[in-house]
């Protein structure tokens, strides 16, 4: 596995952590976007699979999550989320690779409204159980006036146990309550997402977990159908749940994802 290596720079709200896994040669930049909650160093092995394939790999953690600077999970409007995002594109960009962006989750839906802002920058996207269209959890737990203490279930993630006990285990992970702010800034960029349409000739794949009951694939088909554009894959999985990439068939998981991609910049 490549040594991957930290490094900071200025978001909208204040310090954010990057993380960088090197690769001499490399054929493409890869950027990858996390998930509500985690952050980029959760994401060891997926940079791997993608430095094998010739990629130079980038990330960071959102404001409010990981080691970044921000309230916890706090993020009032994903718009400069994207737009922190974009910076660190701007600041990892190679003129002479084509940029591919892989985003898992809320990372996902931050992906795929990138894509709309920028998908002139990217070569491919890859959206793995991407929160888009219908997201009945969040309607669920904006309803009552005090939003419930129903952090995310670590079972949810993975069929092996131990994705969850590393999850629960985890100090930067976030283990508490959602907050109504952020909850309502998901339902607008959802909504901001739908109103902009589709993504156009971006070659794009969707993969997601059958049995994910964390962002349920019945919920997401409806926003992909709407952000589907020309070029479009998909793939799912039977009795996977929310974390593909760390999921029992997560090699199988991650070839189709590489795969995909070396045929999206090849062509």
């Amino acid at each position: 596995m490549p040594e991957s290596r930290e490094w900071t720079f200025k978001g909208h709200a204040g310090e954010l952590t990057a993380r960088t896994w090197p690769r001499a040669g490399a054929r493409f930049t890869a950027l990858l976007c996390h998930g509500y909650g985690e952050h980029i160093g959760r994401y060891e092995h997926v940079a791997d699979a993608l430095v094998r394939r010739g990629a130079v790999v980038h990330g960071v953690d959102h404001v409010g999550h990981g080691r970044s600077a921000g309230e916890r999970v706090l993020i009032t409007d994903f718009e400069t989320v994207i737009s922190d995002f974009h910076e660190l594109a701007t600041r990892v960009r190679d003129p002479k690779l084509p940029t591919v962006l892989v985003g898992h989750s809320m990372g996902g839906m931050i992906a795929a409204r990138y894509a709309q802002r920028y998908g002139h920058e990217l070569a491919a996207l890859v959206l793995s159980g991407p929160v888009l269209g219908r997201w009945d959890a969040a309607a669920g737990l904006l309803a009552p006036a005090e939003i419930p203490d129903t952090p995310i279930d670590p079972d949810t993630l993975s069929r092996d146990p131990a994705v969850g006990k590393a999850y629960a285990d985890d100090p930067l992970v976030w283990h508490g309550r959602f907050q109504r702010a952020t909850l309502e800034a998901i339902v607008a960029c959802l909504d901001r997402i739908r109103a902009d349409g589709p993504l156009g000739a971006l070659p794009t794949l969707w993969v997601h977990g059958e049995d994910d009951r964390l962002v349920p694939i019945d919920g997401t088909r409806e926003g992909i159908d709407s952000l589907r554009g020309v070029v479009f894959e998909e793939k799912t999985y039977p009795d996977a749940r929310h974390e593909i990439f760390n999921e029992t068939n997560k090699d199988e998981v991650l070839s189709d994802v590489t795969t995909f991609i070396t045929r999206a910049i090849g062509a």
